[in-house]
Formats: structure tokens, C-alpha cells, sequence
């Protein structure tokens, strides 16, 4: 269930990633509260998983799925090159990732 909370704490540092691009240009409260609100949550959640998941497995995962979840809401929403190498990176960034739960 760990594994869980860990995907989700991802998934809003990937929301909070998005809700800075979009502070930077409204510059309004309610983006300031959803960006504060993802990211809160992502530490609520990456705290929970690590009741019980190592820290550094469970650390490297979460920014993992943030860093390489950023780039691809960067590439959709925002367009952001959509080139091979930053493809490959981001690859490698989840393989990574995934290698590290298969060990753990």
C-alpha cells in the first residue's frame, strides 16, 4: 500500500510543478494555494510511504517521478521540445526508478 501513497506523492509534485509554471504566469492566490496545496500533499503522502519504504528508495522514486513527470506535462502542455534525447533521458530517469523498486 506504501508503493501506493509513494505513486501518489509523485503525481502531486508533478501537480505542483505545473501549478509553478502557471504561479509565474497569474500570478494569483489560487495558484499560489493549488501549487502550496500539491505540494503539501506530496510530502504528506512521500511521509506515509516512508513508514516503511527505505528513505533512499523511496526518495529517489518520488523525485524521479516528479523530475521525469514535469518534463512530459512540459512536453504536452507547455511545448516543450519533444526531441529524442530528452525522451531517452526521461526514459532512463523511470527505468531508474522502476530498477530501484525491483531491488528494494
Amino acid at each position: 500500500m506504501n508503493w501506493v501513497f509513494l505513486i501518489l506523492a509523485g503525481i502531486f509534485e508533478m501537480f505542483g510543478v505545473a501549478m509553478i509554471n502557471k504561479l509565474h504566469k497569474d500570478r494569483n492566490a489560487p495558484a499560489f494555494l493549488l501549487m502550496t496545496a500539491g505540494f503539501g500533499a506530496s510530502f504528506i503522502f512521500l511521509a506515509i510511504a516512508m513508514t516503511t519504504l527505505p528513505m533512499g528508495t523511496a526518495y529517489a522514486i518520488w523525485t524521479g517521478i516528479g523530475a521525469s513527470g514535469g518534463a512530459i506535462l512540459g512536453m504536452m502542455l507547455y511545448g516543450e521540445p519533444k526531441n529524442f534525447k530528452r525522451i531517452l533521458f526521461i526514459t532512463m530517469v523511470l527505468g531508474a526508478a522502476v530498477g530501484l523498486k525491483l531491488v528494494s
